[in-house]
């Protein structure tokens, strides 16, 4: 089973890109964010005319996450628990859906973990941390379940010094932040596995390549783009992949599909 993670940066601009990639590359669940549109507007029929099955979790104008399958799935939770005021989280950041195979139940979740610079502001910088707070024990309950489980999205966190082509430049980023950092190993330390560098140690892998600066010529890119899996997702890693020649196409996002292969029926 191929699962993918893409921050498509604005569906409505980009829904051209991402019919012809998923025509290319032809994954079985995909997760997307940033869709930047209202449930009600999201550009649902031309998917489903190709027969995708779409669900999503938006808000006007930023934000928004959904997920894309060939088969619908079983269950659907929208928003991540646990707010810090105990209340639902206004930000569309977070989307779970589970598939029944018959290798047993599949969740992948779609998840936006916020920017957070300024670093140091509390709005931004605090939430983010806050956020990967509440995402740390969110994972610890769904560990419990034993089931196969995969965390796509974009995590808005450099893992370490080779995940950018010049982490200098990343400093003084919430991206690049020690606590950002710590905070994405705690996750692993649960147990999840992050596919891709399970599957490749390498440096130049990235998945994010900003508009400014020409970024993408010059591959200045980072490592943004994860998908972290359980012990029992991990237990079927056939192989992944990093799409970027996605990057060069017409009116491409700034991110790219990142990919994982999973030994699941």
């Amino acid at each position: 089973m191929k699962i993918a993670t893409f921050n498509i940066n604005g569906i409505k601009a980009r829904s051209e890109v991402l019919l012809a990639w998923l025509e290319e590359s032809q994954p079985d669940i995909v997760g997307l964010q940033e869709i930047k549109s209202q449930d009600e507007t999201f550009p649902r029929a031309a998917l489903e005319e190709k027969g995708w099955h779409v669900e999503t979790h938006g808000q006007k104008g930023f934000n928004g996450v959904a997920l894309i399958s060939r088969m619908p799935p079983s269950e659907v939770n929208r928003g991540l628990p646990g707010d810090e005021n105990g209340e639902a989280d206004a930000q569309a950041r977070f989307i779970e859906g589970v598939w029944e195979t018959k290798s047993g139940p599949l969740r992948v979740v779609s998840l936006y973990l916020p920017n957070g610079n300024p670093v140091g502001e509390d709005r931004k910088w605090g939430y983010k941390l806050r956020w990967m707070e509440r995402l740390q024990r969110w994972a610890e309950e769904r560990l419990f379940l034993e089931e196969m489980l995969v965390l796509a999205g974009d995590y808005n966190v450099i893992p370490e010094p080779r995940d950018a082509r010049h982490p200098e430049n990343w400093v003084d980023d919430a991206l690049f932040q020690p606590e950002s950092r710590a905070a994405f190993r705690r996750l692993l330390g649960l147990g999840f596995t992050d596919a891709i560098r399970a599957c490749d140690q390498s440096d130049g892998l990235f998945t994010f390549w900003d508009y400014q600066a020409g970024a993408w010529p010059k591959n200045n890119g980072i490592r943004i783009d994860h998908l972290l899996l359980s012990p029992e997702a991990a237990d079927r890693l056939l192989s992944t992949d990093i799409e970027k020649h996605v990057r060069g196409w017409e009116k491409p996002s700034d991110h790219v599909p990142t990919i994982v292969n999973l030994s699941i029926k």
